[in-house]
Formats: C-alpha cells, structure tokens, sequence
C-alpha cells in the first residue's frame, strides 16, 4: 500500500537548499580567488590545480561510504555533522598560512561536503512522489547555481577590499542558517544499523583515485611521458582494478556494481560526469583568464562569469517543460550541441579578443548545461528505488564528482603543457608568474609572450572540451531513452517511504 508523502517536505527542501548553498560558495568562489592565492601563498600551476583537485578528489572519494553512512546513521545527523566539519573548515581555510596548510583545509571541505551531496540527494526520491521529483530535483540543482551569480559578485568585492581568505568565511553563516533549517524542517530517516562499511574497498578506492589525480596533474608540470606522472597513472589503475574484482566478491560492497546493469542510471550517470569534466576545465581556465590576458579584477571577473551563469539558470528552469514535451533524449541532445558550439566557438579566443565573444560563448555554454544537466541526473535518480537510494546516489554524485577532479586535473595539465612550452624559465610557473617576470624586467615583449602561451593553452582546453561535448550527443541518442521513465504502481519506484518526524 502507497503511503502519504509527508507533509512537510517541501519546507524540508528548504532545508537541503541552504546546505546545496554552501557548497556551491565554496566552489564557485574558489575558482575567482585562485589568481590572488597564487601571488599570497606563491602557489605554482601544479599548487593551484591541487587547490581545485583535492577538494574534488576527497568529495568523490568520500560520497560513497558517505551514502552508507546516511542510511546507517539517519540522514538529518549526518547532515548535521557534515554542515560542521564543512563550517570548521571554512575557518581554516581562510586562514591557512601556507599553500599546504590550504590544501589540507580544503581536503577536510571535501569531506563535509562529500557528507552533504549524497545525503541531500537520497532524500528526494523518499520524500516526493515520481510526479514530483523533477521539480525537487530542479528546485535543489537550482539552488546550488544561485551560489553561482551571488558567490562570485560578493567573492569579487570582498577580494577587492580584504584578504582572500575572506572569500571563505561567507560559508560560515550560510552553514549557520543551514543547520537551523535542517534541525528545525528535515524529518529523520530510519536507520540501518546492519550496513557494514568494506574498508579495504574504501582504501583501494581512494589509493586509486589519489594516485591517478596525482600522475594526472605531474604531467603539467612533468610532460607526458615522465615517470612521475605514468607511475601513478598506473598504479591507480591497477588499484582501481583491484577494487572492481574485490568488490564483485564481497557480500556488502562498497559499490553496488549491480546499479550499473541498469541502462537510465548508467546513461544518465555517465553523461552527468562528462558535463562535470568540461565544466572544471572552463571554471578552472576563465578567471585566469581574466584577470592575466584581459586586465580585469577580482569584481570584473566576477561580472564576466555572469553570462555563463544566466545561461545555465535559464536552462535548468525550461529544461523540465522541455522533457516533457520532446523526451529527455532530444533535451539532453540539443543541450550537448549548444555546450560542443559553444566551446568551439571559445576556442577562437585570441589576445585581441573583447568582452562580447567571452560573453557569447559563454552564455551559450551555460544554456547547453542547462538543458543537459538536470536531465541526465533525473535519468539516472529515477532508477533508484528509496532502498538503494543512499548508495546509488553517492555512486552517481561519485562518478559525476570524479569527473570534475579529472577535468580540471587533465585540462589543466593541457593548459600548463601548453603555456611551459611557449615561454622562458623564468615565466614557467604560472601565467601570473610570468607577468610578474615581464614587469620586473619592464620588458612588454615578454609580456605578450606570456599571454599569447596561455591564450594558445586556453584554446586548447577549450577545443579537447568541445570535442568531448561532441562524444555526449552520441551517446546521449545511443543510450538515453526517448520519454521519460514512469514507474508502474505497485514498483518500488512508485511508492513512497514516508520519513517519520523525531
């Protein structure tokens, strides 16, 4: 027998949308102050891609054995312990004295938030009916972009007037004003004491995930066939192979390989983490951009980011009319074709360039991802039962996270290998060390040298995205359905678990 969806579950939404904010702060502000952090904490490029990557890498390491946890302990506690340790290290981060100290501060980030996503997510095909949960999910994917256009402009005029570090500590009321809303709105779900965590999965997963992210990022800095960079590369490799066939054998995995068997979560997983790539690489390269090629400040780059922003946002509010009326398939497929243009079209950035190409491409990059995004997530969430729902959404937000820590890892490996190769020792660090360099010699030859390098490397970065843009429309018509999923009564998928309030 169906039972009543519980009645406050959308001032529950509520709550998860506070908690979605202060995730989408920490890593959209991130990305604007990585200019002025490199000159502070005189970080390297290999430095600044660690900043981005280990927040990633700790986030999709995390999210699985986080999911469990959800279901094991309740939901609403592990919310609550994951808006701390995310607020705690906040603090720490804005004051991090050294490029290392930030780096751990920003590992711990990952582990709140990895806490955080697959919770939030496991509740919604709970608590709301399937006519529901694309509004739910479109309400809280939604939510997470208003950090985008907020988090920037306050990021660009506290950068402006204080320290960076002050861009940080903007997570810590939003995480206060979050733990109010989930103690006073979010239902508790029950408990399965019985779920077992597979240690020796967790470690081979994480070893594997580490060392792969390592050699990815050593390639900038090392080239492509340094040993420094393919040793981990395949030791990573190996450890991930080793974590599959374990995982096919344990009788409490870590990883359901099961869910995989499934064509809508395995389509719908897969296209989410190629969004997620090219999306790292384009936040990763865009501020530098900015700030280095086009002279801007923190608060003007901000502003720059602003046409991306308003292209995803008018995405994600049609793109559920848009399903319903074409079938996901053909919504997802046109949103790939905009986002493939679009970086092509990027792709012929040049020194000259001005503000009106940076904005076309851009707007239309973020419409492409907001057609696309919330569809393929809807594909992949509507095949969880509420019984798997904690695991399967820590394995989809996992492989979606992963794919961001490579995006950035690859594409800024693409970018450093691009711009050392064009510019003197003295300038190979960074593009903001180079210009330093230039200044300090007065030399404008220099100068140009060093933008033109990261132009050509932006360029790159943008085409290799592109291209994989191109790959997501064939697989979105080879793999996504036509019309959406409709769960038959009776199913697992149709009933709804009511979440008892405590």
């Amino acid at each position: 027998m169906t039972q009543q969806p519980n009645p406050r579950r959308w001032w529950a939404l509520g709550a998860l949308v506070l908690t979605s904010l202060a995730v989408g702060f920490d890593a959209t502000i991130l990305n604007l102050a990585l200019p002025t952090m490199a000159g502070d904490l005189h970080a390297d490029n290999t430095q600044l891609q660690w900043f981005v990557t280990v927040y990633t890498l700790v986030l999709a390491a995390g999210m699985i054995p986080a999911g469990m946890l959800g279901d094991r302990l309740g939901r609403k506690k592990t919310l609550l312990g994951a808006l701390a340790i995310f607020g705690i290290s906040s603090l720490a981060a804005a004051y991090a004295p050294s490029a290392g100290m930030f780096i751990a501060s920003r590992a711990a980030l990952g582990l709140g938030a990895a806490l955080m996503l697959p919770t939030m997510l496991a509740l919604i095909p709970t608590m709301f009916t399937a006519e529901e949960r694309p509004k739910a999910i479109g309400t809280l994917a939604s939510a997470s972009l208003l950090a985008f256009p907020i988090g920037p402009l306050l990021g660009g005029w506290l950068l402006n007037h204080f320290w960076w570090g002050s861009v940080f500590l903007i997570n810590v009321p939003v995480v206060v004003l979050a733990i109010l809303a989930v103690v006073a709105w979010l239902p508790e779900s029950p408990s399965q004491p019985g779920t077992r965590i597979d240690a020796i999965g967790l470690v081979l997963s994480s070893a594997a995930l580490t060392a792969m992210t390592y050699g990815l990022i050593e390639i900038g800095a090392r080239g492509w066939t340094h040993v420094a960079a393919l040793g981990p590369i395949l030791s990573g490799a190996a450890a991930l192979m080793l974590f599959v066939l374990r995982e096919r054998r344990v009788s409490e995995p870590l990883v359901d390989l099961s869910l995989f068997t499934n064509p809508r979560f395995t389509a719908g997983t897969a296209l989410a983490t190629l969004v997620n790539f090219t999306l790292f690489g384009v936040l990763f390269v865009l501020p530098q951009y900015f700030q280095a090629v086009m002279g801007t400040d923190a608060m003007g780059s901000s502003l720059r980011l602003l046409p991306l922003i308003a292209g995803m946002l008018i995405g994600m509010s049609t793109a559920g009319r848009l399903g319903t009326t074409i079938g996901p398939k053909l919504t997802a497929g046109l949103g790939f074709v905009l986002l493939a243009g679009a970086l092509f079209w990027g792709a012929t950035t040049s020194t000259g360039s001005g503000t009106a190409l940076v904005a076309g491409w851009t707007i239309t990059y973020g419409l492409g991802l907001g057609f696309t995004l919330p569809t393929v997530m809807n594909a992949a969430l509507s095949a969880l039962s509420p019984a798997a729902a904690g695991v399967g959404a820590g394995v989809t937000q996992s492989i979606r996270t992963l794919g961001g820590s490579f995006g950035a890892a690859i594409l800024g490996s693409i970018l450093a290998s691009a711009y050392r190769g064009d510019v003197p020792p003295q300038a190979r660090d960074s593009v903001f060390t180079g210009l330093a360099a230039a200044h300090s010699a007065n030399s404008a030859a220099l100068e140009d040298t060093v933008r033109s390098a990261f132009v050509h490397g932006l360029d790159l970065v943008l085409i290799t995205s592109g291209g994989l843009g191109l790959l997501g429309v064939l697989l979105v018509l080879t793999w996504l359905p036509g019309t959406a999923e409709r769960p038959e009564p009776g199913t697992a998928r149709a009933q709804q678990v009511e979440i008892p309030d405590h």
